[in-house]
């Protein structure tokens, strides 16, 4: 299993974001304190608050900041804002166009792995992540 390289760039911007607490940051900010490309780094912080990790800001003193303490932010959080549900598999996440769909015995376990792949990395905090 393999990050995405949007989801790499989350985790890394997201870990940057906690070490700044209660700061309020630009995409812009971001971008040249990680690396990020810019367009990149806009895109993900829309994600990101939709997702209700960041909170938006508008205004002269705008930018984004963290919704909540790092220590309630995991890692599986910040992968979901950006890829959606941690499915192993498409037929996990009920979609299949498998040749070996009627004959698969592993089918019927798969949620039961991307539930436990999902909660290793929610053992995984973003305040863990920012030392």
């Amino acid at each position: 299993m393999r990050l995405t390289h949007l989801a790499d760039y989350a985790v890394v911007m997201m870990t940057e974001a906690a070490r700044h607490p209660g700061a309020r940051l630009s995409a812009a900010a971001l971008s040249e304190e990680t690396g990020v490309p810019l367009p990149t780094a806009q895109k993900l912080m829309q994600a990101l608050g939709k997702a209700g990790l960041l909170e938006g800001h508008r205004g002269a003193g705008g930018g984004y900041s963290l919704s909540r303490d790092p220590q309630a932010i995991s890692l599986a959080d910040i992968i979901e804002a950006v890829e959606g549900p941690i499915a192993m598999t498409q037929c996990s996440e009920g979609v299949s166009d498998c040749a070996l769909d009627t004959h698969c015995r592993v089918k019927p376990h798969m949620g039961l792995i991307g539930q436990k792949v999902r909660g290793a990395l929610d053992a995984v905090s973003l305040q863990e992540l920012s030392r």
